[in-house]
């Protein structure tokens, strides 16, 4: 069924666009362009509302009509599927008419428009996870609701706009969880210590502040940093104990610990290791540099190995800085042919 319907809209889109854009008559009149916009409203043909609301518009720019087809031009492009000509429309109406008694609809469908904007054709009808997708319009819709509620608290939008809010909000903390997650099976554990904690401190009040501490113990211990990963964990256990990485009140990773072996290693399973971790601050270079002088060292003859007096003695000397064997050439030359 989902198919059919994805090709039954795909048809009537195609169909739609080849459409000839419909003409309006010169000879209506204010009140005949209104009367038949509103008629369009109502038949849900939004094309050619919009085409009736802008012809009313730019012919009587100065008409008792003139402000509600501005209005009504911003719902149309909405009901359209036109997100960017709604939005403008609704930015030139606020430009326009600041103080218009209305002016908290325009508001209203600004931040509706950008709240519907990534509800597509494919997230309709499949099964998407909104809270894995982009969220920059969900975060302009926030925005978007958040001047309405605030400079119009009384308004009749402004309920619904504070119930869409907190959906939202609630969208773009599971998103943070979610780039923090792909972090840590980068083991980019810094990043996702970052991500985790910026939901803690900027999401509170969401489902995903759990998950954001529980980010934080990680990567924490992955980093080796125990303090803080005992304070997170604490945290964790005092006000989400029943979080799913908590069990038995002992923390459980979400995502396994990397294998960083190398191929052979894991075909051969372990039977032929490859080299053992580096320490922290060590690298490989430095191990192979290191590896390389005490092969050379031992490779020395024990006839010409120096023994352990003459080893002493020559360390002596070198920390009493004796300089008393140099020669007067030495000297003038600051012992750069000694």
């Amino acid at each position: 069924m989902q198919v059919k319907h994805l090709l039954l809209i795909a048809i009537l889109a195609l169909t739609a666009a080849c459409s000839s854009k419909e003409v309006v008559d010169e000879n209506l009149s204010e009140v005949e362009l209104y009367q038949q916009a509103q008629a369009d409203l109502d038949n849900n043909s939004y094309t050619a509302a919009t085409a009736k609301l802008k012809a009313l518009e730019s012919r009587y720019p100065f008409g008792r009509y003139a402000d509600q087809a501005q209005l009504e031009l911003i719902y149309a492009n909405y009901k359209n599927s036109e997100p960017e000509a709604a939005k403008s429309a609704a930015e030139r109406f606020i430009r326009l008419h600041p103080q218009h008694p209305n002016v908290d609809y325009a508001y209203y469908l600004k931040g509706l428009t950008s709240f519907d904007q990534d509800v597509g054709l494919l997230a309709r009808f499949l099964p998407l996870d909104m809270t894995k997708r982009d969220p920059g319009a969900a975060r302009d819709s926030y925005n978007e609701f958040a001047q309405l509620t605030s400079r119009y608290p009384n308004s009749r939008y402004a309920p619904d706009a504070k119930q869409r809010m907190i959906y939202l909000r609630n969208l773009l903390a599971a998103y943070e969880i979610h780039v923090a997650d792909y972090y840590l099976t980068r083991q980019a554990y810094v990043a996702a210590a970052n991500r985790g904690r910026y939901v803690v401190e900027n999401f509170q009040e969401t489902p995903s502040v759990g998950d954001g501490l529980a980010v934080m113990v990680e990567s924490y211990q992955r980093l080796h940093l125990d303090e803080l990963a005992a304070s997170s964990l604490e945290v964790l256990k005092a006000n989400y104990p029943n979080h799913p990485s908590l069990v038995d009140g002992q923390f459980v990773p979400r995502v396994a610990e990397a294998d960083n072996r190398s191929w052979l290693s894991k075909a051969t399973l372990g039977l032929i290791e490859s080299r053992p971790p580096l320490p922290p601050g060590e690298t490989r270079a430095n191990q192979d540099v290191m590896k390389q002088f005490q092969d050379a060292k031992d490779a020395i003859p024990a006839d010409l190995k120096p023994t352990e007096g003459d080893a002493a003695q020559e360390e002596q000397h070198e920390a009493t800085g004796n300089n008393s064997d140099r020669s007067w050439f030495s000297y003038m030359t600051f012992g750069l042919f000694d």
